[in-house]
């Protein structure tokens, strides 16, 4: 009897979601490692706060960020699609003319149709003329930067090219060259303020924090206190962000109706050093198809709804942030094609729920670089970055002393690589199953060569979709950036 009303009642949870229209946090950490959490193994960072949370919700072991690197990232998480379908590749500066194209449907402007009020605090990343503005994409209210914080007077060797950084208030800019240590703190207090102003109207709060991207910067409440360095300062700060926005919801007594959602844009910057998370035991970081690029902590908490103390191993992406609440709430869906799915049963731990993704496809840039079907994992021959064996140090990357101006403007892998002290390997094409390698180390393709093709063949459709530069593929079906032409 108890399992049938489980069961009756996983069934009318999405009835149940569309009258009550749940207000929907989104915590967004800047490069952060798959194990600097205690919950998801980390022994050196004090996370209280988050492993509290995923007691009291679900922490999901392999979801997925849909690019490596910031803009990217974000645009999947807000259009539900993969980047390359919207153009997004890569990671917009300060010198960026180009942004989300307007014509775009994104999670904002879904929710405040829905009649949510919204605001985003922290980094937008999403284009920096005005008519990519946060302000002009959903969002009522903003506060934060528009890029990276290493565009800026901190950026290990490019400094003296770089303008003073803005901070936003709404569509203002309120100051340049903030004190970087309290980009946590006024977050978070931004984010407080605006949960106890909207306690009574369903909300879109998405606090997409400037850390722990490098240079970092932790308070002086946070400053030296741990341990294990300054990384473990600034961690250890966000995560006490995260206990003072929880606190905040059950202050004001809407828990029972709040979905809060918490995971990294992308993996750590490796070449950072003692400035860098830990992906370990994934392999690599940031800018990468490897797991330690694109695999990332990922929390979800509601009391009573997501199962406490769960941890689910299916699949999910970041691009079904938007597709599941679109199907809450009886939104009607954008007229363009999306890419991520409906993932409610996974959410709420419905019995022998599995995910939707029969594959998933992974990018760098324009090069389609790998793709995951169940336990299995296909990287296609492809160039990528990883580390020097010497790594950075103290806000430095890798082999600083040897950049030489000239060459980090220099475009492609090896551009990328100059710019934040890397070395550029070949990846040959190797399938690896995930289940029994997750650090993807042992070649297993000449054992399972059934494997490898139909890996292959999933992923063709894609290509041709959404293009593949290693196969130059031209692709058929995408979509483009929008540009200021001011």
């Amino acid at each position: 009897m108890f399992l049938r009303s489980v069961f009756f009642f996983v069934a009318l949870c999405p009835l149940l979601i569309s009258a009550a229209k749940p207000n929907v946090i989104i915590i967004l950490a800047d490069d952060l490692g798959y194990s600097d959490l205690g919950c998801f193994g980390s022994k050196t960072i004090r996370t209280p706060n988050l492993d509290t949370m995923a007691a009291q919700g679900t922490r999901f072991t392999s979801f997925y960020v849909a690019q490596a690197v910031c803009s990217a990232s974000r645009a999947a998480l807000m259009t539900g699609c993969y980047p390359n379908r919207v153009s997004m590749q890569g990671a917009l500066n300060h010198t960026s003319k180009e942004g989300i194209h307007p014509d775009e449907w994104l999670l904002p402007e879904m929710l405040k149709q829905q009649g949510y009020a919204t605001a985003a605090f922290g980094k937008w990343h999403l284009g920096t003329a005005p008519m990519f503005h946060p302000l002009k994409n959903g969002f009522d209210e903003f506060w934060g930067i528009p890029y990276s914080n290493d565009n800026s007077k901190y950026h290990p060797s490019l400094a003296a090219e770089m303008p003073p950084l803005p901070l936003y208030e709404d569509e203002k800019v309120i100051e340049t060259d903030p004190d970087q240590s309290q980009f946590t703190r006024r977050i978070t207090e931004k984010a407080v303020s605006f949960i106890r102003r909207h306690e009574d109207k369903p909300f879109l709060l998405y606090v997409p924090h400037v850390m722990p991207h490098v240079p970092i910067f932790a308070s002086e409440r946070f400053k030296g206190k741990s341990p294990h360095g300054l990384y473990a300062d600034v961690v250890e700060e966000l995560d006490w962000s995260v206990g003072l926005i929880l606190a905040a919801v059950q202050q004001a007594g809407i828990a029972d109706n709040t979905l809060v959602l918490f995971f990294s844009d992308n993996g750590p910057f490796l070449s950072y050093g003692n400035h860098a998370g830990s992906a370990a035991p994934l392999r690599e970081g940031k800018l990468t198809s490897y797991e330690g690029g694109v695999r990332v902590p990922f929390i979800a908490h509601w009391p009573s709804t997501v199962p406490a103390g769960k941890v689910c191993d299916e699949v999910l992406t970041e691009m079904d942030v938007m597709p599941t609440l679109t199907k809450w709430l009886g939104s009607p869906e954008s007229v363009q094609k999306t890419d991520g799915k409906d993932v409610t049963d996974i959410w709420f731990g419905k019995e022998g729920a599995k995910s939707p993704h029969e594959s998933v496809v992974f990018y760098a840039g324009s090069e389609l670089q790998a793709i995951r079907s169940g336990e299995w994992k296909l990287h296609f021959p492809h160039p990528y970055i990883t580390p020097h064996a010497e790594p950075g140090r103290d806000g430095k990357p890798s082999n600083w002393e040897n950049m030489k101006p000239a060459a980090i403007t220099q475009s492609g892998i090896e551009g990328i690589a100059t710019r934040h002290g890397y070395k550029v390997a070949q990846q040959e094409l190797a399938l690896y199953n995930l289940n029994a390698d997750i650090g993807e180390t042992k070649d297993v393709s000449a054992l399972h060569p059934e494997v490898v093709e139909r890996l292959k063949k999933l992923a063709e459709p894609l290509r041709a979709e959404l293009g593949d530069t290693l196969k130059k593929v031209v692709p058929t079906a995408v979509r483009p950036l929008g540009k200021d032409t001011n």
